[in-house]
């Protein structure tokens, strides 16, 4: 069973999409910050990881260099899930290692798909 870390300091959001990512058969956990989340990458080794990127302290787009440039992470899929919407956000996500780029509110069909997608690759 495949384990995605959902990174999000909203814990509405977070429980919104552990719901749907467990109604599917993943295994979640959550972290509520970048630095939370690169804590609980190296340790938890998830399958893959649902980013924010408006956090307080270390923000997603930070985080998510931080695991592309680990060696123990970086082959971790990450794909950024947040309200920012502009293209060069989603082009700067993409640069810092992110291999998808979501923009709130997700569906959630849309967002097991991107699931199933990153997790098939």
């Amino acid at each position: 069973m495949a384990l995605i870390l959902i990174v999000d300091d909203s814990p509405t959001e977070v429980h919104i999409m552990q719901q749907a990512l467990e109604r599917h058969g993943y295994q979640t956990a959550s972290a509520g910050d970048g630095a939370e989340a690169i804590r609980k990458a190296k340790e938890m080794r998830p399958d893959l990881i649902f980013m924010d990127v408006v956090m307080p302290g270390v923000n997603g787009f930070q985080a998510t260099r931080k695991l592309a440039a680990d060696p123990d992470t970086r082959t971790i899929p990450v794909i950024m899930v947040t309200s920012k919407d502009q293209e060069t956000d989603r082009i700067w996500g993409m640069r810092q290692g992110a291999v998808d780029y979501l923009v709130k509110p997700v569906p959630m069909d849309k967002l097991i798909e991107k699931a199933q997608s990153a997790l098939a690759d």
